[in-house]
C-alpha cells in the first residue's frame, strides 16, 4: 500500500518516538514534538504506539490513498476531510482507495499527527523512522514531504478498525496562558534573586522563531546576572559558560533577554547557561504552542516533576482502556 502526496502542507514529516542513544554523538532524539498525541493516533488505528506517523504544522497535506485504510488525526485541532467532507478528529476513520485526505483551517494548537493503519513504512535509520532534517537523516529521504512523494505503508493488523473515539477529557492541549513547569538548573545561580523571581513572574510570548530545534520567547524583562570573573574557556557575555551538555527542554537565555527552550532536534551542547529544564510531562505542550501565545514558567521540584510524569502515564493508560 502507498499514499501519494498531492500537496505537502507545511513542514510535514515522518516521525515516530525518536532515536534515543545517539545524543552523545550530536544526533538528537527527533521524533514527535507531541508524543502523547502521536501515541494516541497510533492507538486509534491499531498500530504499535511507536509506529511512524506524519507530523504536520499549521497547514495539513493532501494525501491520496491507493488502497482502503484506517486513519486518525490527533493533536492540534486541524479538522480532517475525506474527499472534501469534514470528519472528526481523535477518531479512527475509513479512507477508501482513490479517496483523498485533506484538512480544513487550523482552529487550535500547532501540530497534528496523522496515523495510518500499518504505519508509514520508510526505512529505519539508527533504529528510527523519524526525520532529522538538519542531518538529512531518516524519514522520507531525510527531508520534509514534497508534492509528488509516494509514501510506503505497512501491513494493517486485526486491531485496525474505524469508529474508535477519544473523548475530550482524555486529550491534552496547552491552556491560555500556557504553563510550563521547570526544574531550576545548576546554572540558576547565575541570575540574581531579583531576576530569578522576575523570570517566573513575567508572562512571555512565543516568538516566530519556534520550530523543532527550539522555541524562543519574548516579552519579559532582561535578566541580571551575578557578577563574576570570566571563566577560562567561556565567552565574555554573562550568559556564557564553559561548554556544557544540553538536556531536552533546557532553557537558555542568550544575553539574558529571550529564553529558548530546546526541543526534539536540538543540539547536544554549547556555551550558554541554562536557567532550568522544562519537565518531560510538559514538553508535548510546547509543540502545540502558536506564535504570540502567552506562556508562564513555573518552578517545581523533582518530586512534582516525577508526579507529573506519572499523571501523564496514567492519562495514556486511560486512553488505552477507553479504546479497548
Amino acid at each position: 500500500m502507498s499514499i501519494k502526496v498531492k500537496s505537502a502542507g507545511l513542514a510535514t514529516s515522518v516521525q515516530d518516538l525518536g532515536r534515543p542513544g545517539y545524543y552523545n554523538l550530536g544526533i538528537p532524539l527527533s521524533g514527535g514534538m507531541d508524543r502523547f498525541s502521536l501515541r494516541v493516533a497510533n492507538m486509534l488505528v491499531g498500530n504499535d504506539e511507536g509506529a511512524a506517523v506524519l507530523e504536520t504544522v499549521f497547514l495539513g497535506p493532501e494525501l491520496e490513498f491507493n488502497q482502503d485504510a484506517v486513519v486518525a488525526v490527533t493533536g492540534a485541532d486541524l479538522p480532517p476531510k475525506i474527499d472534501g467532507e469534514l470528519q472528526t478528529s481523535w477518531t479512527s476513520l475509513t479512507v477508501k482507495a482513490g479517496q483523498t485526505l485533506s484538512f480544513d483551517f487550523l482552529k487550535a494548537g500547532a501540530r497534528a499527527y496523522i496515523a495510518v493503519s500499518g504505519g508509514i513504512d520508510v526505512p529505519l535509520a539508527l533504529g528510527s523512522r523519524s526525520t532529522y532534517t538538519l542531518g538529512a537523516l531518516g524519514g522520507f529521504e531525510g527531508r520534509n514531504l514534497a508534492e509528488g512523494d509516494v509514501l510506503p505503508v505497512g501491513q494493517s493488523n486485526a486491531n485496525s478498525e474505524a469508529g474508535k473515539f477519544v473523548p475530550a477529557d482524555l486529550r491534552r492541549l496547552p491552556g491560555n496562558p500556557a504553563e510550563l513547569r521547570m526544574l531550576p538548573d545548576i546554572y540558576w545561580h547565575r541570575l540574581t534573586e531579583k531576576s530569578q523571581q522576575q523570570f517566573l513572574d513575567d508572562t512571555w510570548k512565543v516568538a516566530p522563531e519556534a520550530d523543532r530545534i527550539g522555541y524562543r520567547f519574548r516579552g519579559g524583562k532582561p535578566m541580571e546576572f551575578v557578577e563574576r570573573e570570566q571563566p577560562f574557556g567561556a565567552g565574555s557575555d554573562p550568559s556564557n559558560i564553559v561548554d556544557s551538555c544540553y538536556p531536552y527542554g533546557s532553557i537558555q537565555i542568550p544575553g539574558g533577554t529571550e529564553p529558548i527552550v530546546l526541543h526534539r532536534d536540538a543540539v547536544s551542547g554549547g556555551g550558554y547557561f541554562m536557567a532550568g529544564t522544562v519537565i518531560s510531562a510538559d514538553m508535548d505542550l510546547i509543540g502545540q504552542l502558536q506564535p504570540n501565545t502567552d506562556v508562564r514558567f513555573i518552578a517545581v521540584d523533582m518530586q512534582t516533576a516525577l508526579a507529573a510524569r506519572h499523571e501523564r502515564q496514567e492519562l495514556l493508560s486511560k486512553v488505552r482502556t477507553s479504546l479497548d
